[in-house]
């Protein structure tokens, strides 16, 4: 009897057993599967965001037929090819004190420039940065511009230049303006609509510089706006002013956008405009910039369709660093919908544009053992604690595949316009050699914004992708160089010239 009561107990500890291993193996089993479906959601990002340098290429083609249809005529491409009426780029020669304003976001920047008239010889410069009270965004033009002719003319008054300018010599003003502006002469524009977070109805269709130059005289201050710009044109200035050689600029921060230096007998679209120089700066207003050829995800698809401004900046969300952050989150909630990679879905995780793109550089360039960084920012930002390293690695993989695409994008761009203005080489490129009898021309770029210069991955994906699209050979000959407080100090140039 003891003997059947024995194995009685042995074969129930071994059925458990099996039951209990059965268990774990199938938690293993669907552990594994789900894991699966993460790796091929990673795998599906890397296609869609897939950029050989055969499609990099096509980009380029694309982005300079694009350049040459917007030149041609009024609503003829994506890109607006904007007149800016600037036809005369700083050389050195420029002397005084100029003042410049700097309105392009939720912070303004005011600035006075005193040049010494040799090339790249700013002699003293003074910027002072003040953030817009948010209530201001929404006000009207007339309480938004008196309170920047307020704090101008405190400026001023602590530069200890107020009683020559405030009520005798008349000073000439830049001012940087980067909202969408019909240009109707170097000094004045109409504000076609107001993009970030601004909005304030009664200044669409009037004036901008009117605007201000009330606003200044109703506070006493004797100034003349003498150039309305926008921040890549005061770019192009300010590395212009540095090197003859500067042909374009680039913004790549927050938003994104080009100018460049284009002769007038190619501006088709106003046939008979004359300068004395041959030459005008065109504003492209490239973050508009669409092709078949772009590699376009469900991703930015669905962030598009959810955006206020559906359809336009169709470039601009796939390169620049208000967007990056957010494909990148959106990329995670689908993962975390297809398996529990981060236990129950968190919520956070669900908050449009929760993740920046500060955040994303952070974890892309946590070099640490642990990757302590991902960890640290997926808790708080994310409320999302105690993330296994195989996770952080995933998250790490997801930023990469998201930069590299902008990067390589943002790199083809630049190659677009150098092979508009015939300064990419190809008309010296034989076999994949360099013709001996033909000169390639040194060009630069001017470049300004966080993206570019805080964010080094995308630096150096940037440089890799404009190697690999120009060639060795020829990409020796483009350098871009980083241009602090151009879209400022650059506008005070203009002024000057």
């Amino acid at each position: 009897m003891g003997r059947v009561v024995v194995v009685g107990v042995a074969l129930t500890v071994a059925a458990a057993a099996c039951v209990f291993a059965s268990v774990v193996v199938g938690r293993r089993v669907r552990s594994r599967r789900k894991w699966r479906r993460v790796l091929g959601v990673l795998a599906d990002l890397e296609e869609g965001c897939s950029t050989p340098v055969g499609r990099l290429k096509q980009v380029v083609d694309a982005m300079a037929v694009e350049m040459h249809a917007g030149l041609a005529s009024e609503g003829g491409s994506k890109l607006k090819m904007l007149l800016t009426f600037v036809d005369r780029l700083p050389y050195g020669s420029e002397k005084g004190t100029y003042y410049a304003l700097d309105l392009g976001g939720t912070n303004f920047r005011v600035l006075r420039v005193q040049l010494g008239g040799q090339r790249s010889s700013i002699m003293e410069q003074h910027v002072e940065k003040q953030p817009i009270p948010q209530h201001l965004m929404s006000s009207t033009s007339e309480i938004l511009f008196d309170f920047i002719a307020s704090s101008l003319k405190e400026f001023v008054e602590r530069e200890g230049d107020g009683s020559q300018t405030l009520l005798t010599r008349r000073r000439e003003l830049g001012f940087t303006f980067s909202f969408p502006v019909k240009q109707t002469s170097v000094s004045s524009g109409i504000l076609i609509k107001w993009t970030k977070l601004f909005y304030i109805p009664d200044m669409v269709g009037r004036e901008v510089t009117e605007c201000l130059e009330q606003a200044m005289s109703r506070k006493g201050l004797n100034m003349r706006v003498a150039v309305l710009v926008n921040d890549t044109v005061g770019t192009l200035a300010l590395g212009h002013y540095h090197d003859a050689d500067t042909v374009a600029a680039v913004i790549i921060g927050t938003g994104t956008n080009a100018c460049y230096w284009e002769r007038t007998d190619a501006i088709i679209k106003c046939q008979g405009l004359l300068t004395t120089t041959g030459g005008m700066v065109i504003n492209m207003e490239w973050g508009n910039f669409w092709s078949s050829h772009l590699p376009r995800t469900s991703y930015d698809m669905d962030l598009d369709a959810d955006s206020p401004n559906q359809n336009d900046q169709g470039f601009e969300k796939m390169i620049s660093g208000m967007y990056l952050g957010e494909i990148v989150r959106r990329v995670l909630l689908r993962m975390s919908q297809e398996s529990d990679i981060f236990g129950a879905l968190p919520s956070k995780l669900s908050m449009p544009f929760i993740l920046s793109t500060p955040m994303i550089a952070a974890m892309h360039e946590d070099d640490s053992p642990e990757l302590t960084e991902v960890a640290r920012i997926l808790k708080d930002a994310l409320e999302i604690p105690d993330v296994p390293l195989k996770v952080r690695k995933l998250v790490v993989k997801v930023c990469d595949v998201v930069t590299r695409r902008a990067a390589r994008l943002a790199a083809a761009g630049i190659v677009g316009i150098l092979k508009k203005i015939g300064r990419d080489g190809s008309g010296g490129i034989t076999g994949g050699r360099t013709r001996s009898d033909v000169k390639i021309r040194r060009s630069v770029v001017a470049i300004e914004g966080g993206l570019y210069t805080s964010y080094t991955i995308f630096r150096e994906y940037l440089h890799e992708a404009l190697s690999e699209i120009l060639g060795e050979d020829i990409a020796r000959h483009v350098i871009l160089k980083v241009t602090e407080d151009g879209s400022g100090i650059g506008a005070a140039l203009l002024a000057a010239s």
